[in-house]
């Protein structure tokens, strides 16, 4: 997870935690604003922090690679994607869970620079497709060069929100994502979506960060906390509430306790691996 720049709450706006339109709108340029920074830094070469994930020279390069060997990915995922597509902001390795299969569709919610896109088209084969939604325009215009430089024409990157996706009803055989639902303000849309362009049968299969305690306030209404993945954790039994109301079957999540080990990292002295953890959650559209 990369380490983002300060981003303070304008007087008079409101916090992350709270639900009405205006603070859901704040809530996304938060988050859209730091993702920019990380991209641009990205591109620059410039580092965004000691644990950051950023691109550019080999040292940046080699922590990228030792972050995602530590999430579960292989040399060989590694190897396999364009420089600068691994950026290093998962907490978890979702394709691990999804059993693609050749000829299927796969969307990627909240696909940054494109890493987990190209790992997913090598399983679908070329009879496949693979979609990419970002709602940060310098993330897509990364992706999509990524995208040109490793020949990837089964993937295609597309501009939007989670919460409101750029896919029609029923094209998708499975959903993958890794760590971004936690930054959505509106969890139940995400999943109201992605249950619509699902094909029944279909399947979830994400990493993200879920709460294993009530976050204290003070780090719930925290900005940078928000866009660092802690601050937006939402409970095991919430997340699971949410999914069955959106219409999901087998209704999976499995937190990875070991996972307070990197988490510490995100955000040191802060104690939030106190509070959160990594999980797989997994969830089938009903066949009919």
């Amino acid at each position: 997870m990369a380490n983002f720049p300060e981003l303070p709450v304008a007087a008079g706006s409101t916090t992350s935690a709270e639900s009405d339109g205006q603070g859901d709108d704040a809530t996304r340029n938060r988050v859209r604003s730091a993702y920019a920074q990380v991209a641009q830094a990205s591109d620059a070469g410039d580092c965004c922090g000691e644990a950051s994930s950023c691109c550019g020279v080999s040292e940046d390069e080699q922590i990228n690679r030792l972050l995602s060997l530590r999430l579960g990915y292989s040399d060989a995922d590694l190897a396999a994607v364009p420089a600068g597509a691994d950026m290093g902001l998962g907490c978890g390795n979702p394709r691990a869970i999804a059993s693609l299969q050749p000829g299927e569709t796969v969307l990627d919610l909240g696909a940054g620079g494109g890493f987990d896109c190209f790992l997913a088209a090598a399983e679908v084969g070329a009879q496949g497709r693979v979609i990419g939604v970002d709602m940060t325009p310098d993330m897509l215009s990364k992706a999509r060069g990524n995208a040109v430089r490793g020949g990837f024409g089964n993937v295609e990157f597309r501009l939007g929100e989670i919460e409101h996706l750029p896919v029609a009803d029923g094209t998708v055989d499975a959903i993958i994502s890794n760590c971004v639902i936690n930054l959505s303000p509106d969890k139940p849309q995400v999943f109201r979506e992605a249950f619509r362009v699902l094909k029944p049968g279909g399947r979830l299969a994400i990493s993200d960060v879920v709460a294993t305690a009530e976050l204290p306030a003070a780090m719930r209404d925290d900005p940078y906390l928000h866009a660092a993945c802690v601050a937006g954790a939402s409970r095991v039994d919430v997340l699971e509430a949410m999914l069955a109301a959106a219409g999901f079957v087998d209704v999976v999540i499995a937190p990875k306790d070991a996972s307070r080990e990197f988490i510490r990292d995100w955000v040191p002295g802060r104690g939030v691996e106190d509070y959160v953890v990594s999980a797989t959650i997994e969830g089938r559209k009903p066949a009919r």
